[in-house]
């Protein structure tokens, strides 16, 4: 339902892509209250947020909080899950299906994985682990994306496009070879795995 998937009808603004964390929450608290009063049912409420350098733990209170406030959904599964510190963490732990193989940087591939490994300090065997919080910015210090939009600027044709170009990777990259390097996306990806086989 939300942040990108919008409903047709006169909602203006009600897609809020690149809402996260309490600004999420907030929205997901009146959208799925106004659906719910509506009369629409769901089998399982899923919170999926880039974590952004945040506490894990605080974060997951803060989704959880939301939906416990929201009526008619006492006996709804529920699970909130995280892309840490960002939803490009996943296409980095599958680089061999993902950049190395998409059409717009194959040839570049190599030398963005050098680059982003030797000069940014960006963890292919741990990618969830990249850059740490910071206050000020309520986010990460450095931004995954960005480091990737920077490389590809460096060394492709091709400029990167999370709105083009992460969903089209995302299609190509393998969970089992993410989960083996990101705890948080094999925590997702279990609960989902488990919610489907009972469903």
């Amino acid at each position: 339902m939300t942040p990108i998937l919008q409903k047709p009808g006169p909602r203006p603004n009600a897609q809020g892509y690149g809402k996260t964390g309490k600004s999420l929450a907030q929205q997901i608290e009146r959208q799925l209250t106004e659906a719910l009063k509506a009369g629409e049912t769901c089998a399982l409420v899923l919170v999926l947020d880039d974590l952004d350098c945040r506490d894990v733990e605080q974060q997951k209170q803060l989704f959880y909080a939301t939906l416990e406030r929201i009526e008619g959904l006492a006996d709804v599964p529920k699970f909130v899950g995280f892309a840490a510190p960002e939803l490009e963490a996943w296409l980095i732990a599958d680089w061999d299906h993902t950049f190395a193989r998409h059409v717009d940087f194959r040839k570049a591939h190599e030398a963005m994985r050098r680059w982003l490994s030797q000069e940014r300090n960006v963890p292919f065997a741990a990618p969830e682990t990249f850059s740490h919080y910071d206050a000020a910015k309520d986010s990460c210090a450095d931004k995954l994306s960005q480091e990737l939009i920077d490389a590809a600027l460096e060394y492709s044709d091709t400029h990167y496009s999370k709105a083009t170009h992460t969903p089209a990777l995302l299609r190509d990259a393998r969970p089992d070879v993410i989960r083996r390097k990101c705890p948080l996306f094999r925590e997702l990806y279990t609960a989902l795995s488990s919610f489907c086989s009972q469903n």
